[in-house]
C-alpha cells in the first residue's frame, strides 16, 4: 500500500474515476437535459483534477514548480465554477 501512494498511482486511480464521473454525468445531461450544467461540472471536476495532479507531483517528487502550476490551475477552475454558480442564483 505504501508503494501505491508513493508512486502516485492513487492519484491516477482517482483521476480515472473522475473521468468516468464526467462521462456519466455528461451523457446523462446530454440524453435527458437534466443534471448539473456541463460548464460548471467540468470546471468543478477540472479543479479537483488539478488538485490531484498537484498531489501526484508531490508524491512522485517532480518538484514544487509543477505542483504550484497545478494549484494555480485548480484556483482558476474553482473561480470559474464559482462564477457559473453565482450567475445561476
Amino acid at each position: 500500500m505504501d508503494e501505491f501512494f508513493a508512486s502516485g498511482r492513487v492519484a491516477d486511480l482517482l483521476l480515472g474515476l473522475m473521468a468516468l464521473e464526467a462521462a456519466l454525468f455528461g451523457g446523462y445531461h446530454r440524453l435527458t437535459g437534466r443534471g448539473p450544467p456541463l460548464p460548471g461540472l467540468l470546471a468543478n471536476l477540472g479543479a479537483g483534477a488539478c488538485l490531484l495532479l498537484a498531489l501526484r507531483a508531490i508524491l512522485t517528487g517532480v518538484g514544487w514548480q509543477v505542483a504550484a502550476l497545478c494549484l494555480l490551475g485548480a484556483l482558476i477552475l474553482h473561480l470559474a465554477d464559482l462564477r457559473a454558480r453565482w450567475r445561476r442564483s
